[in-house]
């Protein structure tokens, strides 16, 4: 357990990344200075609330009690196995012989016949974003290309050739 009187908190504020940490360290030293809780909010410009919340915390966890908690946000609308198949769906369809491409639209389509979920059309190109899809399309190939056709049309002779 640290000790208010062997931590030096303006040092650990100093290499501190991120401004809530250094705040609550500043706040730690001042009140180790000596200062009332109410100066310390106002030359911090915070709340005297969460003054007292940092000086309790530290008291009772120590410094790891003053780490940056994680925030669970709001859960996913499809679960790791939906979209993994869904991501399955998406390079199946790229490498198709078929040289078609899919728009935003079809993944929704697909979304809601195989998950029934709905998305708004904007939020079917979040989703790709975060499953690590980038949105930059490769020109789709015709399924009747072929390579030697082609190197067969460049042999044709130019008018304009030498």
């Amino acid at each position: 357990m640290d000790s208010l009187n062997n931590t030096d908190f303006k040092k650990l504020a100093s290499q501190q990344k991120t401004i809530q940490m250094k705040m609550r360290l500043l706040a730690l030293a001042h009140f180790k200075d000596g200062l009332s809780r109410t100066q310390i909010a106002k030359s911090l410009k915070v709340s005297r609330i969460s003054v007292n919340k940092w000086v309790r915390i530290f008291f009772e966890e120590g410094l790891e009690g003053l780490q940056e908690k994680p925030r669970t946000g709001r859960p996913a609308y499809l679960t790791d196995e939906q979209r993994a198949q869904l991501s399955a769906f998406i390079k199946k369809e790229a490498e198709s012989p078929s040289g078609g491409r899919l728009v935003g639209s079809d993944i929704h389509d697909y979304i809601v016949k195989h998950f029934d979920k709905h998305y708004h059309p904007n939020s079917i190109y979040y989703l790709l974003d975060h499953m690590g899809f980038s949105w930059i399309t490769s020109r789709s190939k015709h399924p009747k290309q072929s390579q030697q056709i082609q190197d067969d049309f460049k042999k044709i002779p130019n008018r304009n050739d030498p």
